[in-house]
């Protein structure tokens, strides 16, 4: 399968706009994150499961129990406050 990933705020920083990233069948948006997590180096740190984190998939905020289709976009973000 085919994914967008996007990332967002302090971790497009470390990692930049986005990239396609191919996933095997039957992935979820938690073995997206641990595929890219192993890639190591900046991914670690930027993506590590010591970092919280949200998750949206087609623009639409999800749990990362939440399956993967072929042409997804997944976005990953730190969560934001407002004041």
């Amino acid at each position: 399968m085919n994914i967008q990933v996007r990332y967002f705020a302090s971790v497009r920083e470390a990692l930049g706009v986005g990239e396609r990233v191919e996933a095997g069948e039957g992935s979820s948006v938690a073995a997206l994150r641990d595929a890219l997590v192993a890639r190591g180096g900046v991914y670690a740190e930027a993506m590590g499961r010591g970092r919280v984190l949200r998750a949206a998939r087609n623009r639409t905020m999800c749990d990362e129990a939440t399956p993967l289709q072929d042409g997804d976009e997944v976005g990953f973000f730190p969560p934001v406050t407002g004041g």
